[in-house]
């Protein structure tokens, strides 16, 4: 494989477009960089470093829903991780905006502390921050 970019593109299905961007944009920071719409769907475009990170919402709902819980509550693409410098602000703002968190701040081993928060949706964003 020879990648044309150092990073990926990820498309999250959500139920609640609005809260789900609420939550990417606002409370997390991404930065919003379009919107694109297809028959029958729309996907909110956002960037996270050199990721962009597709909020895709149909006009009709998918006829399954993936269950919230992380890894343990199905199998497939369950949870995500992003790699940050500053884990406690950004913790700080999921705890001002209401998020639910999976696992508050820890270290997880000395000298990595992660958290992870659920999205509307019930996908876990894991962040680590070494140091």
């Amino acid at each position: 494989m020879q990648l044309a970019k150092e990073s990926i593109d990820l498309g999250i299905t959500t139920q609640n477009p609005a809260a789900a961007l609420a939550f990417y944009r606002d409370t997390l920071g991404f930065e919003h960089v379009g919107e694109m719409k297809l028959d029958g769907i729309t996907v909110q475009q956002l960037m996270c470093g050199t990721s962009m990170i597709k909020l895709v919402c149909h006009d009709e709902a998918p006829p399954a829903v993936a269950p919230p819980g992380g890894p343990a509550g199905a199998t497939g693409l369950r949870y995500w991780t992003i790699a940050v410098n500053d884990l406690e602000e950004i913790a700080q703002r999921c705890v001002d905006s209401g998020c639910t968190f999976a696992m508050p701040v820890q270290e997880f081993r000395p000298g990595l502390k992660i958290a992870i928060v659920e999205d509307p949706d019930g996908n876990w964003v894991e962040f680590t921050q070494e140091g």
